[in-house]
């Protein structure tokens, strides 16, 4: 039914996707998804897994992966704005490393598709944000991954607010940079590779 314009990204992959909105004086109406639609921009797969969140302002999430089971991703902001990013960790790709930023809200109603391969997160912008993913793989806690938010190999532009402070979970301010990944390729905690553990974690 509805049309989906697909924007070309720097890193091949990444869709940014903005379904077709029909609107009137009752107001709006879209098709988030429909398998048929999708696949015909070369998104054929099965979703298993729909998630949600909510976040207030200055809350960063990430940079977040599954190690063993990863899981493509197709995410949306059903309320607010938020910042996300997706950070190649592909081993044959051409742009290992490099990273991909777009801003995802309610009113831009843009769809960010991240393929197996990549670690994600968001900031978010606004005062209050629900973001929705769905996911290619069921969550696995035990199979947690993760990159250092501010490293500066990767150097992820965050659109950082004056006044704003960032509010961050423990766990993702002690993950590990791009060079430990590429040292452990398993995306263990800073802290588990300073202690010798990145086996073990």
């Amino acid at each position: 039914m509805g049309q989906l314009n697909v924007e070309t990204c720097e890193i091949e992959g990444l869709k940014v996707i903005t379904p077709q909105v029909f609107g009137d004086s009752r107001g709006y109406f879209m098709e988030n998804y429909s398998k048929r639609d999708f696949e015909k921009i070369g998104i054929d797969m099965e979703f298993v897994q729909d998630n949600q969140s909510a976040s207030k302002r200055g809350v960063l999430r990430g940079l977040h992966f599954q190690k063993k089971y990863p899981q493509d991703k197709l995410v949306r902001v059903i309320n607010g704005e938020v910042f996300d990013v997706a950070v190649d960790l592909r081993e044959s790709s051409k742009t290992f490393g490099k990273w991909f930023g777009v801003v995802l809200s309610a009113e831009n109603k843009k769809q960010f598709f991240i393929p197996k391969g990549f670690a994600h997160g968001f900031l978010v912008l606004s005062d209050y944000a629900e973001f929705a993913y769905k996911c290619t793989d069921f969550y696995h806690p035990d199979d947690e991954g993760g990159l250092l938010w501010n490293d500066e190999e990767i150097g992820v532009k965050w659109p950082y607010q004056d006044g704003v402070e960032l509010i961050m979970s423990d766990k993702d301010t002690k993950w590990g940079t791009l060079a430990d990944y590429k040292r452990n390729r398993d995306g263990c905690a800073k802290e588990d590779i300073d202690n010798g553990q990145n086996r073990l974690c």
